[in-house]
């Protein structure tokens, strides 16, 4: 992380108080990321005060650090374990955000209340490639195209014999997400609307839309992302960027 960070800002004055060290700071955004607890309370926790923390937060999630962090993260990964692009997942999931703010909406499973949405890419093991953020009302086939084009990394182009595979679920049964899926080259793997209640599975079949919603999970343990506080989607953003990244870079660790 160290070597992705922004040059230090000169101050205005010339001379101040000595700066809080990186690492204290970057300590503790990762405690409010795992934690979600105010941006307040970290003064009490003695990692360093709440105001250069967030300042800090601001300066680099304006600097793309995080979004940097979660595509190093990808590139590791890749290098040591290798992303899986054979099989894709894609799918939604809605959370609260009670502040309101841009990219929110009335939650249609949560009586109005206003939300968000996280699409996520996942790779064939359910490590995230791609995440974006819309209001909880937007229905999870209009943010497909942008969810398939905000991957980080590049991508193989797929071809017929290394072709890439999509699953979706149900949600996705629109002509508009078989256009963008054949745009793209991928193979479909989508079950119609009716058909995934009466569907068998074909002996020796492997499951592999599962892994998506096993990301959700993981990144609901990140309590800082669970519910949206942030009221600017760009810092609500740069946590789950920051997720991502720690989730790409576990996956590289020896069991």
């Amino acid at each position: 992380m160290e070597r992705l960070l922004p040059p230090r800002p000169p101050h205005p004055l010339g001379c101040h108080n000595p700066r809080t060290p990186d690492r204290k700071a970057m300590d503790a955004i990762l405690f409010v990321l795992r934690t979600g607890c105010q941006w307040n309370a970290l003064t009490a926790t003695g990692i360093c005060t709440s105001s250069s923390a967030h300042r800090r937060f601001q300066e680099w999630t304006q600097a793309g650090v995080f979004e940097a962090f979660w595509r190093e993260g990808l590139l590791a990964y890749d290098d040591l374990v290798g992303i899986d692009w054979t099989w894709l997942s894609l799918d939604a999931a809605m959370g609260k955000a009670p502040l309101v703010g841009e990219k929110t909406g009335p939650n249609p499973t949560d009586r109005g209340k206003r939300g968000v949405k996280r699409s996520v890419l996942t790779d064939g093991r359910g490590v995230p490639i791609s995440v974006v953020i819309a209001g909880a009302n937007v229905n999870d086939h209009l943010l497909m195209g942008e969810t398939l084009d905000a991957v980080p990394v590049a991508r193989p182009k797929p071809t017929r014999r290394s072709p890439l595979h999509l699953c979706l679920d149900k949600g996705y049964d629109y002509a508009t997400s078989r256009t963008l899926v054949e745009e793209r080259g991928f193979t479909l793997h989508l079950r119609r609307r009716g058909e995934e209640i009466h569907a068998k599975r074909h002996r020796g079949a492997k499951a592999r839309r599962w892994v998506v919603e096993r990301a959700h999970a993981w990144l609901n343990r990140f309590r800082g992302i669970l519910i949206r506080w942030p009221k600017k989607p760009r810092n609500y953003r740069a946590l789950v960027h920051f997720a991502c990244g720690i989730i790409a870079a576990q996956q590289t660790l020896p069991e």
